[in-house]
């Protein structure tokens, strides 16, 4: 099977059928959107749920001052530094310390 891989660039333009199909879902009122398939989630599934594997939050770019022999810690661990110093926060952020 031949993988179809695009991005923003390469997509094909929407042909006429497709935009007139669009336009006729956004003028629809959500009340008459069938649902069915799709019931929503009660309190107790949405207290269960996690976060997927694969979500990567977004990333912002700091300055911050550590102190050197914690610098030179995290940096001994070889590449990935950063991330490392990211995992740490987020351990700690979670277990509420």
């Amino acid at each position: 099977m031949k993988k179809v891989e695009h991005t923003l660039n390469t997509l094909p333009p929407l042909t006429e059928a497709q935009k007139a199909d669009l336009k006729r879902l956004a003028a629809l009122p959500d009340a008459e959107i069938d649902t069915s398939d799709i019931p929503e989630l009660n309190d107790a599934q949405l207290a269960e749920m996690k976060r997927p594997e694969h979500f990567r939050p977004i990333k912002k770019q700091i300055t911050a001052r550590l102190d050197a022999d914690v610098l030179a810690w995290l940096k001994a661990g070889g590449k990935g530094y950063q991330s490392r110093m990211n995992a740490i926060l987020r351990q700690a952020m979670l277990s509420g310390k």
